[in-house]
């Protein structure tokens, strides 16, 4: 029999000496919240006083990236591959399941905070815990990020819908069972397009439709923290946190589209301010679903959804990247693949995929229905939605993704790269900072007039690339305080104003992004940056100077047609001239020494 120790903070979960007892047993080195055997008094006290000391701690995932690291030395990088003929002789099937915790302020069933970043296991009401006679109170405003996905993906909401407790025993689950929506989901049949500029297979052509089976509201579980070689850590912070569970169909049949899948529902999500965060920050997890069928023989015996003629599929869990989904899916359709041609059969089971692995791993038999023992749950009732809930939000929703991507590309002429570059930076910080700028700019009453379209390939090419450089180098994450908007528009303004050169644009960025504290028009009257105009006779004997140091590179252009090294000389005028150079004059006064067409 088990008890539950609430005296500390972290579970830890390791063997001990009474296991020589055959009995298993779970501790703690320090208080924390524990699951222990009942033992006798002497065993429980040997065990305590003699534990041997814990080597450094070394977090499971750094172990895993340097074992991983360790292999690549001798192992191919990535999964294996069936190249040539044999991979087309077979058809891929896959369904994903994605998880992803909502943004709220309280947890699902409690009124504990849903913050997951704040000191281990301090948010946690009686009922996460499952203590004797805790009860579950559905936390409404939940609702409402979970709402606002489900119309962002075309789904049909629900009038009412329902909770059910899905039974299975695991130490991140203290009830013994999951509440989920398994019989009457929140919302149903919605669907997401891909784009070949979201990053789909080429096969798949210019755009495909991935269908939604449902989305459900369920809790999350503990996090786990593993740590080498056998020992785990429970923070219960996270149990009970709200997720929704966003099922598509078996629609996709390429491992490159199901990671763009995943990629765009993400975006989405992001977009309508309805997660945490994403997949690099563990807000976001996939699990998927696998099978093959020969593509000239009888069609497979299973069916999902309404969707039939399927091989027999495993399941993926836990995949926290796009690179792991797809990687995953190619290891395991080679996997079946291998079984099939050697004249096996593919078993219904849950595999894992790890960092730095090649081949998927079996983890247990394939659960179904039965033995999840779903039921509904007693203590919990409908949730029923009026009409006008949904309409309010329909109309309360944010540009889409593919929304804002054709609006940067139309109305403000920045390429489609940059457009889904700026898109998808910083969960969308990096485009609202874009129009930050743009609106600034369109209220300057100093700015010479541009176009809109080529004004907003310039702001786009600052914020995603020059900025974008920086943040690199300096290996930090974007902040709006780091260069604020302001600060950034006047440097384009004067940019474009001819006011300063490109190279001192780029000098008075690096001075903000450093932490220069002066405002831009100061720093360039202090530090000598306001383009000094030079005469056409300056220009011209910058040049003549130059193409005299370098006559080889001069016969190059004349008689072999080298033009393109003319922007050699452009860049030297433009180094030497400390600011005053500007690249279209230097041009254009090179050309007429060369007696090249301008």
């Amino acid at each position: 029999m088990s008890t539950i120790n609430t005296t500390g903070r972290l579970a830890r979960v390791l063997p001990t000496t009474r296991q020589a007892s055959g009995l298993p047993s779970y501790r703690c080195a320090k208080p924390r919240y524990i699951v222990t055997s009942k033992l006798p008094a002497t065993a429980q006290h040997n065990d305590l006083r003699t534990e041997a000391p814990q080597p450094p701690h070394v977090p499971l995932r750094k172990q895993l990236k340097d074992e991983a690291k360790q292999r690549r030395t001798t192992v191919k990088k990535g999964p294996k591959f069936n190249k040539g003929s044999l991979t087309r002789e077979w058809e891929l099937t896959v369904g994903i399941e994605v998880h992803a915790q909502l943004n709220t302020t309280r947890k699902l069933f409690s009124q504990a905070s849903a913050s997951s970043s704040d000191e281990v296991n301090k948010h946690t009401a009686f009922f996460d815990l499952a203590l004797p006679g805790s009860q579950p109170k559905f936390q409404i405003a939940t609702l409402i990020p979970a709402l606002r996905a489900a119309v962002a993906l075309q789904c049909k909401i629900q009038r009412s819908s329902k909770f059910d407790r899905k039974h299975y025993f695991y130490q991140d689950q203290p009830a013994g069972y999951q509440i989920t929506q398994y019989y009457e989901p929140l919302a149903k049949d919605g669907q997401v397009t891909l784009f070949d500029y979201d990053g789909i297979a080429p096969e798949d052509g210019d755009s495909i439709k991935i269908g939604i089976k449902q989305i459900q509201l369920e809790q999350d579980t503990a996090k786990t923290i593993q740590q080498a070689p056998d020992t785990m850590l429970l923070d219960f912070n996270r149990v009970g946190q709200p997720l929704i569970e966003i099922i598509t169909l078996p629609h996709i049949h390429h491992p490159q589209t199901a990671a763009a899948c995943v990629r765009k529902i993400q975006s989405i999500l992001q977009a309508v301010n309805a997660v945490t965060t994403g997949m690099e920050m563990g807000g976001l997890r996939a699990d998927v679903n696998v099978s093959v069928r020969r593509r000239d023989g009888d069609a497979g015996s299973h069916a999902y959804s309404g969707v039939t003629g399927l091989g027999q599929r495993t399941e993926i869990k836990n995949l926290s990247s796009f690179k792991a989904v797809e990687d995953a899916i190619i290891a395991e359709r080679d996997r079946q693949i291998d079984v099939l041609e050697a004249g096996g059969t593919v078993q219904g089971e849950t595999r894992g995929w790890a960092l730095g692995s090649t081949e998927t791993t079996r983890l247990r038999g394939k659960e179904g229905e039965v033995d999840y023992r779903y039921m509904p749950d007693p203590d919990l009732a409908p949730v029923i939605l009026n009409s006008d809930v949904t309409a309010s939000i329909s109309r309360c929703l944010p540009a889409l993704p593919d929304e804002q991507i054709r609006r940067l590309v139309d109305v403000f002429g920045v390429t489609l790269k940059d457009a889904k570059t700026l898109v998808a930076l910083d969960g969308g910080e990096r485009f609202d900072y874009f129009h930050d700028i743009v609106g600034i700019l369109d209220r300057s009453s100093d700015l010479v007039p541009l176009a809109r379209r080529s004004r907003g390939k310039i702001v786009a090419n600052w914020t995603v690339h020059e900025l974008g450089g920086l943040l690199s180098t300096s290996n930090t994450s974007f902040s709006q305080s780091r260069v604020p908007a302001q600060a950034l528009a006047s440097i384009i303004s004067n940019l474009m104003d001819n006011r300063i050169t490109g190279r001192s644009a780029k000098q008075l960025l690096s001075l903000v992004f450093e932490g220069d504290p002066r405002d831009v028009q100061v720093i360039i009257e202090e530090e000598n940056l306001k383009l000094q105009a030079l005469t056409a006779e300056e220009y011209a004997d910058k040049a003549r100077t130059l193409l005299l140091a370098y006559p080889d590179m001069v016969e190059k252009i004349k008689s072999k047609g080298q033009v393109g090294k003319l922007q050699f000389f452009v860049g030297q005028m433009m180094r030497q001239g400390a600011g005053k150079v500007e690249a279209t004059k230097a041009e254009s006064v090179l050309r007429q020494l060369l007696g090249l067409a301008d």
